[in-house]
């Protein structure tokens, strides 16, 4: 705005002295007052947050964008074409895989190749005979036989992400996206706004240690007011967030100068002043205490589907729930698995990609857990960490989940342009501030539709690459559709590269590998299955 402002007035002044002066100011003038025409096209154009909020001065970050091979997003907009689910002449996300980078999204072309050679690299098994892609996407019905209300959930939906973290706008917009998809949208751990409800968008609703939004004075869970928000019919599932990708065992952080006198009500805490999560959980202390809560979250929910978000860490802790389950004779109706990675902002780097399993491995092992314990056909998995592709999709299907969720795809397909100042408040394209002078930059109506075009494509590339597969129903991909190279001479599938448990088996005769961590597992104690970790 400051830009513009100057130019405004440096295109006026030269005006006047062209007239009271010399025609030689005509020479300043005219290039002024077409820099001013352009800057005030920026700010009211809706496509592009940094120009609308920064007229002028945010088309300097053009030349000096990252270049794809570097790994990093390059942002674009306005240049180039092609079919992209982030609009018209938006690049998207760039993402690094095997050594090779690719700038383009779901559905265009990229050019680029892959080193087939380098380990680790990964691939799917195409059909010699395909089938066709079905005209509607697939959904995975979640809710198990203590559910009376189930949910039939997209293959993509967007991950937790609290309002607060987000500004007004990003919340309306990606729910509104979800609408126009009919796909989900989880709250995060941030409460449940007003933001959330008037997109019209199917709501998961998550709760974290702070329980915000059902929360008693003292920090602790309110049942009443639980019972109350979750009877809204905008709220599809409830989902209790034990651990996060990113930061484990570590509450969330808002910093002071986000938290407005909104969210200061939404949230139900002082505003002004910085909000730390507590990083467990007051409702349980042991697995059994946690599965039971899980039944009551149920119960006060009206039987809508209730589920459990965590970052896995010990093998034995999440059989120690599993048995815990068994016991009870009670299970949740889906279990979300982040990846150590994670994408919050508000883990310290230090943990990032440094505590708990990667999501390969903690799906993985859930699925087994689930599996072993006879448990695995009334739970869903879901998947939540880096997710941004068809190919992302698929790859963690064949994993073992049944639906996947994205952050920060979404956050990209907002306009995030990787600025790295989500707690600073000074966000550039008002999607993780709560300045209104930059939140104004977002534009609901545009980046709604964005979101939307996105999860779609991202969706078609996903029953595209299926159908290739030979597989039109994702229940029928196998760990032997995905492969890996594990050295210059050879290639396994994954099915050979992993353990895959027989249903039940953990309850009467345990493979070796899992003796052990089976033995420990305690359902009454949690530092019991840590012990012999």
């Amino acid at each position: 705005m400051v830009g513009l402002l100057v130019v405004a007035l440096g295109a006026a002044g030269a005006l006047v002295l062209s007239y009271a002066l010399s025609p030689l100011w005509w020479i300043a003038a005219g290039p002024l007052a077409a820099l001013t025409c352009l800057g005030v096209r920026d700010l009211l154009q809706t496509r592009d947050a940094v120009l609308r909020n920064h007229p002028l001065v945010g088309r300097v970050r053009y030349p000096v964008t990252p270049l794809p091979w570097t790994g990093t997003r390059r942002y674009a907009p306005g240049r180039g074409g092609g079919r992209h689910p982030f609009g018209p002449g938006t690049r998207g996300i760039v993402r690094r895989r095997a050594g090779a980078a690719t700038g383009v999204g779901p559905g265009e072309a990229s050019g680029t190749e892959w080193d087939a050679q380098a380990d680790g690299h990964e691939f799917l098994v195409p059909s010699l005979r395909p089938v066709a892609a079905p005209d509607d996407p697939p959904r995975v019905r979640v809710g198990g036989p203590d559910c009376s209300q189930p949910y039939d959930m997209a293959l993509l939906n967007i991950s937790g992400m609290s309002f607060g973290a987000l500004s007004s706008h990003a919340v309306l917009a990606l729910n509104r996206g979800a609408a126009l998809g009919g796909f989900a949208h989880d709250t995060g751990e941030g409460g449940l706004s007003d933001h959330h409800l008037r997109g019209g968008g199917d709501l998961i609703w998550e709760i974290g240690t702070g329980y915000f939004g059902c929360r008693t004075r003292d920090g602790g869970f309110d049942a009443r007011q639980f019972a109350d928000r979750a009877a809204l019919p905008e709220v599809r599932c409830v989902v209790l967030k034990i651990s996060q990708g990113a930061a484990p065992g570590r509450g969330g952080v808002l910093p002071g100068a986000k938290v407005s006198r909104e969210i200061a009500e939404t949230r139900g805490v002082p505003a002004g002043r910085a909000v730390v999560s507590p990083p467990y959980h007051r409702v349980y202390s042991t697995p059994r205490e946690l599965v039971r809560f899980l039944a009551r979250m149920r119960r006060l929910a009206g039987g809508k589907p209730t589920g459990l978000k965590l970052c896995v860490g010990s093998r034995r802790e999440f059989l120690a729930v599993c048995k815990a389950m068994v016991d009870e004779g009670v299970a949740p109706d889906f279990v979300v698995v982040d990846g150590a990675g994670g994408g919050t902002g508000a883990a310290p780097p230090a943990f990032a990609g440094r505590l708990g399993m990667p999501l390969t491995e903690g799906l993985i092992t859930v699925h087994n857990a689930l599996v072993g314990t006879g448990l695995r056909g009334r739970v869903r998995i879901g998947a939540s960490g880096g997710v941004a592709t068809g190919w992302d999709i698929v790859r963690r299907l064949v994993q073992g989940a049944d639906y996947t969720n994205a952050a920060r795809a979404m956050m990209g397909a907002l306009g995030c342009v990787r600025a790295r100042r989500c707690h600073t408040g000074t966000c550039p394209t008002g999607v993780a501030t709560q300045d209104p002078g930059r939140v104004r930059g977002l534009v609901v109506a545009d980046k709604s539709v964005r979101v939307h075009r996105f999860q779609r494509e991202a969706v078609r590339d996903a029953t595209q690459i299926m159908a290739a597969m030979g597989v039109r129903d994702p229940a029928d991909l196998t760990p032997a559709l995905l492969m890996r190279r594990t050295d210059a001479a050879t290639v396994r599938s994954y099915a050979d590269l992993y353990e895959w448990l027989a249903p039940g088996v953990l309850l009467t005769e345990p493979p070796s590998s899992w003796v052990s961590d089976w033995g420990a597992a305690d359902p009454d104690a949690f530092e019991e299955a840590r012990r012999g970790r």
